[in-house]
């Protein structure tokens, strides 16, 4: 596989605004323009060949901001009160943390060069809903950091299958659920402990994008190889259904489906 890293930047560099583009309400410096009453939705967009994040008011859809970040960012998640933004640098082997206040880098989270002569590769970025974890999935490190958001630190690191891409939090923060493309299967992280209390295997070809319902009772898993999407009761760890979708599924989000 690691023959085809080109192909796999190319791959999924296509996708980045697609996985990744997250809106986010913020009050920020637009609330001294305007009643406390009004809140402000962005969305930040990573642009994986300028090295950029772009950042859209979407009432006006225009281009409020553009945030110079590190080498080729591509995951992007969005602290609960809307105050950071965790963007994972896949060729950096660090996070970009934006301060939405002022639109600039605020700190940089270095995850370790790894052992891989490929680096780790950031890629999925995943926050808890209390908003004090930031899970990364790291793609040739076969491993999962975790952040504390107070310190802007790696707290632990978690060992998942091989080529992890996906990542997803429960809505109750107790599980995350990693997509291992190389290994074919999902590995579950418990959030207490930051250790893998379960690996499900769905039988289904390169698991890439992964959700979880709002309910917390089912997880979607997106099968690149197999053109497929997987979907597993959360209660039984048990995959009820297989879809057959288009060609390469990559990105994905679920609406209240419980």
């Amino acid at each position: 596989m690691k023959t085809n890293k080109k192909w796999n930047s190319v791959a999924l560099a296509s996708v980045a605004l697609i996985l990744f583009l997250i809106l986010v309400s913020s009050t920020a410096s637009a609330a001294t323009e305007q009643s406390d009453s009004c809140v402000k939705t962005y969305a930040y967009v990573t642009n994986y060949a300028s090295s950029t994040v772009s950042v859209i008011d979407t009432e006006s859809n225009k281009i409020i901001a553009t945030v110079k970040v590190e080498k080729y960012p591509f995951g992007v998640a969005i602290t609960p009160d809307g105050t950071k933004v965790y963007v994972a640098n896949s060729e950096s082997k660090n996070i970009s943390v934006i301060d939405t206040a002022t639109n600039k880098v605020a700190a940089t989270v270095n995850l370790g060069n790894g052992t891989d002569p490929y680096g780790i590769n950031p890629y999925g970025v995943a926050v808890t809903p209390n908003g004090k974890k930031i899970y990364v999935t790291n793609y040739w490190a076969a491993n999962v950091s975790v952040i504390d958001t107070d310190t802007n630190k790696v707290t632990a690191t978690v060992d998942v299958g091989s080529q992890p891409l996906g990542i997803a939090v429960t809505p109750h923060g107790t599980k995350v659920y990693v997509a291992n493309r190389g290994s074919n299967n999902i590995s579950v992280i418990d959030t207490i402990t930051n250790k893998v209390i379960d690996t499900l295997v769905t039988g289904e070809s390169q698991p890439y994008g992964i959700a979880v319902s709002p309910g917390g009772n089912k997880v979607y898993v997106t099968n690149f190889g197999s053109g497929t999407l997987s979907v597993i009761d959360t209660a039984t760890s048990k995959v009820t259904a297989t879809v057959n979708v288009g060609s390469g599924p990559q990105g994905l989000q679920s609406t209240r489906m419980d």
